[in-house]
């Protein structure tokens, strides 16, 4: 047993199918509920559990040992945790890593994040490739102290789903914030949720404003930026309507590039549709070909949602680039306009490096336009 009394501690994961799995308890005691999803990364747990991205639901990974590196606050892509809950198959209490500071198991405490360990993520992650995600709800508990299985599976299925919940604005600034580089361009940063690796890499070339995901279109202009950049978040790109209302008003008046849930807002903006995937893209490992260059390269990903190749055209967008798993959307750009976004993480964190040209791209058009 830990010292922690980790291994005194049971906890139950349930599924909105009525199929539930238990196993023991780690990190904080309590109840966690959210879309259950699977990330096929080999590493980066800790960067995954601070991605603002995943709010709202309760991370999976498919790789079995979670928790061997430790935790280090250098990885952090956020001020601290953002998942609802954790699920690993097997977790290590006593890490081996110089750059450690923290176990996982004391760092999800730290954050009141429930785990739960010793379920076969194999089989759970069969399952949402064939049926898509599902609502859950993660109890961890005293090992006498057993939850209502029938109680929780009914909770479950009453619980909100990803797309009627707005979960933007838990994880974006309140106000404005200036991030000065002693660089000679400007960039307005719109924080959906965004990665601290997006700002890293801006502040190579650009000072940042960050601002709220609803700030109006008008205060932006009045900082007379370079260039405008909406950031990845979580949850339904639809429910973000003051961002689609900002980027209407953005399109053709300022340099205005997107990530991940940037894009879908700027497709959306322009006129195209999203949907929901049935289980999404959430790993390091997905391949995307860019059609102007013809170059294929391995990205990170992290989204339930994507836009509707059949709507691109009229909304004046053109396909640069595509999924090459399932043939989905992973880059566009506008026709005339100064307008470009991407579906993946180009930034990574963590991940292979082979699209960090987006920022490069992103800067040049900026000094052209300047």
């Amino acid at each position: 047993m830990s010292s922690d009394g980790s291994h005194a501690r049971r906890a139950v994961l349930v599924l909105e199918d009525g199929s539930f799995f238990f196993g023991e308890g780690f990190g904080a005691t309590g109840e966690a509920q959210g879309e259950l999803v699977f990330n096929t990364g080999m590493t980066g747990y800790v960067e995954a559990l601070t991605d603002p991205s995943y709010a709202g639901q309760i991370l999976m990974t498919t790789y079995p040992l979670i928790g061997n590196y430790g935790v280090c606050m250098e990885d952090f892509e956020s001020d601290g945790i953002k998942v609802e809950g954790f699920v690993v198959r097997e977790l290590c209490e006593t890490p081996s890593n110089w750059r450690s500071e923290k176990a996982l198991p004391e760092f999800l405490e730290e954050h009141g994040v429930p785990g739960i360990q010793g379920v076969d993520t194999r089989m759970l992650t069969k399952k949402l490739r064939i049926y898509g995600t599902m609502k859950s709800t993660l109890v961890v508990y005293e090992g006498n102290n057993e939850p209502d299985i029938q109680e929780l599976i009914e909770k479950t299925r009453r619980q909100p789903a990803i797309t009627e919940i707005d979960v933007v604005p838990k994880v974006c600034v309140k106000e404005p914030k200036i991030i000065e580089a002693g660089r000679s361009l400007d960039v307005v940063l719109i924080d959906c949720g965004v990665k601290w690796s997006i700002i890293r890499l801006l502040q190579n070339f650009a000072n940042i404003i960050l601002v709220p995901y609803n700030i109006p279109a008008e205060k932006i202009l009045e900082y007379d930026p370079d260039g405008v950049l909406i950031s990845n978040g979580p949850g339904d790109p639809e429910r973000v309507k003051e961002t689609i209302e900002t980027a209407k008003v953005l399109a053709g008046k300022v340099v205005l590039y997107g990530i991940c849930l940037g894009h879908q807002i700027i497709s959306l903006a322009l006129g195209a549709k999203t949907y929901k995937l049935k289980f999404g893209h959430r790993g390091t490992n997905q391949p995307v070909k860019d059609f102007e260059t013809g170059r294929v390269f391995i990205s990170t990903q992290n989204h339930g949602f994507a836009v509707d190749k059949e709507t691109l055209k009229d909304a004046g967008l053109i396909l640069t680039q595509i999924n090459l798993n399932d043939d989905t959307v992973e880059g566009v750009k506008h026709k005339e306009l100064p307008i470009k976004a991407v579906q993946y993480h180009p930034e990574a964190g963590p991940g292979p490096h082979d699209t960090y040209f987006f920022f490069e791209d992103f800067a040049e058009k900026m000094r052209e336009y300047t």
